[in-house]
């Protein structure tokens, strides 16, 4: 089975080439999906980390983003919990697609190089897009650029994501463009 890791910048269009993948029926996880579960699931050592970012004992996702992307610490006291969660669900996911006998897996994983994952894959696949359209997009999400610009500091920078990438498509033009990119690489990564 080859192992493909997706990632790139914030508002670069990790997202919706994860979408046309799985739509070209590629099984693609989402990192983020897992760590969004895992919020609940350690949610006890999350609220005892950060007892101001919790409501009743569950973790308010904005005020949660609101500590740890200003502080780098609160970071990476976060990421030490959430980290082991996601790597071991991704791992288990891994081994039910090897079983089922899966030509092909795309892990989308935003710090995918950050976390070292890149060992563990047979390529990297960067989604990028230029800053400015970046931040439009993330505009229209409701996540201002002052926002996005401190999230995209919390990871490597764009740049560095692409010289580190196997291969790098850049996202910026229409959604047609894109998937038209993006079904090019396919064929050309198929086992």
């Amino acid at each position: 089975m080859r192992k493909i890791g997706l990632t790139g910048p914030i508002g670069g269009g990790k997202s919706t080439v994860a979408g046309i993948l799985h739509q070209a029926g590629v099984p693609v996880l989402d990192a983020d999906r897992i760590a969004h579960e895992g919020l609940f699931e350690e949610s006890a050592a999350i609220c005892a980390a950060f007892p101001e970012a919790c409501v009743g004992g569950v973790p308010d996702r904005k005020k949660l983003a609101a500590v740890v992307f200003e502080d780098d610490v609160a970071r990476k006291k976060l990421e030490a919990i959430l980290h082991p969660y996601v790597r071991r669900r991704l791992e288990e996911a891994l081994a039910r697609f090897e079983a089922e006998g899966a030509p092909l897996v795309v892990l989308e994983i935003p710090l995918l190089f950050e976390t070292g994952w890149e060992k563990n894959l047979d390529g990297v696949l960067v989604v990028t897009a230029p800053a400015e359209l970046r931040y439009q997009r993330l505009k229209a999400r409701g996540i201002s650029e002052e926002e996005a610009r401190r999230r995209e500091a919390a990871q490597l920078p764009p740049e560095e994501k692409a010289k580190r990438a196997d291969w790098v498509i850049t996202n910026a033009g229409s959604r047609a463009e894109l998937e038209e990119k993006v079904l090019r690489w396919l064929e050309e990564v198929k086992p």
